[in-house]
C-alpha cells in the first residue's frame, strides 16, 4: 500500500476535515488506529504557540473507558495505586495501575464524572486487563474512544480563549477539576488538565458537534494566537514538564517479553502516587517488598552542559579518571523556553539522587561527520517547566 492508501485506512477524528484544511506538511502518523498530525505548519511555531499563546491538540484518539456500577468506586480503588476514595466528583486523578508484580501497565487520568460513574483515559488499550480485574464486582465497563471528541487547548492565553467563547465561570476552574457547559445544546465538558506543563485546558463533547465547536473556539482565539499543533511540539512540551510517556520513559508491563524491562512506579519516580494506607490494590504486595528492600532504577531529570540533545543516550559515572555507565536516556531535548539542554533518564540505584553529577555520552553529526562528546549532567529535583499561572485561579489575563 502507498502511504496515501495507508493514511485512507486509518480513521479520522471529527476534527479532521479542519486539520485538513491547515495542513502544509503532510506529515501523519497512526495513533491507536486514527490518523494524527506530526505537525501542519511548523514544529517549532507550534511549540512557541504552547509556551506564548494557545494551542490546539486533537485528544480524541486517546482511549477512553466509562466505568459505572454500584461498586465502580471499590474497582477502581482496587485497580490503582492511589487512594481513589478521596476523589470527589468533579475532580480528576493521576494515577498509575500494576500487575501482580507491582510493574507499571500503564498511567492515565480518572475523571470522577459524577457518583458512581468515571472516564478512564490511558495511552494503551486495556479492555481485557480490566475486565478481568472486574470478575466480583458490580460494573460495567465501555469503550467509548469514539464516542467523545477532545481537544487540548493549552498555553497561557488558553483561558482568554475559552472566555471569549462564553464560558461563564471557566475562571473558577482549579486544577484537576471539571465543569460542564452547554454549548449548542449539547454538553461540553471542561477539564483543567493537560500534557504540557502549562495553563490549559481539555475539552470533551459528542462528535457530533466537534467542527461547530472547533470553528468557535478559532473563532474565539483570533485575537490569542490560537494555533493547531501536533504530535511533535506536544512531545517538546511534555519533557519540559517533567512528564512521562509511556514507550519513551517506561514499557507498560503487558507488553515486555524480557525480564527486568517494565518497571514499578517508584522506579519512573511515581512513587507518590502509592498509598500503603489502603488496604488492597493490583501489586500492593509486591510494592511493600520494594519499599522495604529498595529499587533496581532511579528516574532521573538532568540539565545537561552544552546544546547538543541527548537523545538514546547512555548515562555514566565518574570516578578516579574513570567511566562506568549506569542508565541511558529515555527522552531528551533543547528546551527554547528553558535555554537548558535536558533529558529524562534512568539509571542504577543508588546512583542518581538529586544534586548528583553524571555523564551522558552524546553522538551528533553535522556535515556527514559524527562527533563524540562526554557531557557532565546534574541531577535536578524539579520540572524543567513550571509556570505559577499553571496552577492559579482564576488565571490571569495575557
Amino acid at each position: 500500500m502507498t502511504i496515501q492508501e495507508v493514511q485512507l485506512d486509518r480513521k479520522k477524528s471529527p476534527f479532521y476535515s479542519r486539520q485538513a484544511k491547515l495542513d502544509r506538511l503532510n506529515q501523519w502518523h497512526e495513533w491507536k488506529g486514527y490518523s494524527s498530525a506530526d505537525a501542519f505548519y511548523n514544529a517549532e511555531l507550534e511549540y512557541f504557540a504552547i509556551r506564548n499563546s494557545t494551542a490546539v491538540f486533537d485528544l480524541t484518539p486517546m482511549t477512553k473507558y466509562r466505568i459505572t456500577g454500584p461498586d465502580s468506586l471499590d474497582y477502581i480503588d482496587r485497580l490503582v495505586t492511589r487512594d481513589m476514595r478521596k476523589i470527589k466528583p468533579g475532580r480528576v486523578a493521576y494515577a498509575v495501575w500494576c500487575d501482580d508484580q507491582g510493574q507499571v501497565i500503564d498511567d492515565g487520568t480518572i475523571f470522577h464524572l459524577m457518583e458512581g460513574e468515571y472516564r478512564l483515559c490511558s495511552q494503551e488499550r486495556h479492555m481485557e486487563w480490566l475486565t478481568a480485574a472486574a470478575i466480583g464486582l458490580d460494573v460495567n465497563i465501555k469503550e467509548e474512544t469514539a464516542d467523545i471528541a477532545a481537544l487540548a487547548v493549552q498555553g497561557p492565553t488558553s483561558y482568554s480563549v475559552l472566555k471569549n467563547l462564553g464560558l461563564d465561570g471557566v475562571e473558577n476552574l482549579k486544577l484537576f477539576g471539571l465543569m460542564d457547559f452547554d454549548f449548542e445544546g449539547t454538553n461540553l465538558m471542561v477539564s483543567r488538565t493537560g500534557y504540557t506543563g502549562d495553563l490549559g485546558y481539555e475539552l470533551w463533547i459528542d462528535p457530533s458537534k466537534a467542527e461547530a465547536l472547533w470553528d468557535a473556539l478559532f473563532e474565539a482565539g483570533t485575537n490569542y494566537g490560537i494555533m493547531a499543533i501536533g504530535t511533535t511540539a506536544l512531545e517538546q512540551s511534555r519533557i519540559e514538564a517533567g512528564y512521562l510517556a509511556a514507550y519513551e520513559d517506561f514499557l507498560p508491563a503487558l507488553a515486555t517479553v524480557r525480564t527486568g524491562r517494565s518497571r514499578s512506579p517508584f522506579e519512573i519516580g511515581l512513587g507518590w502516587l502509592v498509598d500503603f494506607k489502603k488496604p488492597n490494590f493490583n501489586g500492593r504486595r509486591a510494592l511493600a517488598r520494594e519499599k522495604r528492600s529498595g529499587s533496581t532504577w532511579r528516574l532521573v531529570k538532568l540539565d545537561i552542559e552544552g546544546n547538543k540533545p541527548a537523545s538514546h543516550s547512555y548515562i555514566y559515572t565518574k570516578k578516579y579518571g574513570r567511566f562506568r555507565q549506569v542508565g541511558f536516556v529515555t527522552s531528551a531535548a533543547w528546551s527554547p523556553i528553558c535555554k537548558h539542554n535536558i533529558a529524562i533518564g534512568t539509571v542504577r540505584t543508588p546512583n542518581g539522587k538529586v544534586g548528583d553529577t553524571l555523564w551522558v555520552e552524546i553522538y551528533y553529526q553535522r556535515e556527514m561527520h559524527w562527533t563524540r562528546l562526554m557531557a557532565k549532567a546534574e541531577v535536578v529535583g524539579k520540572p524543567f517547566w513550571d509556570p505559577e499561572r499553571r496552577r492559579v485561579t482564576p488565571p490571569g489575563v495575557y
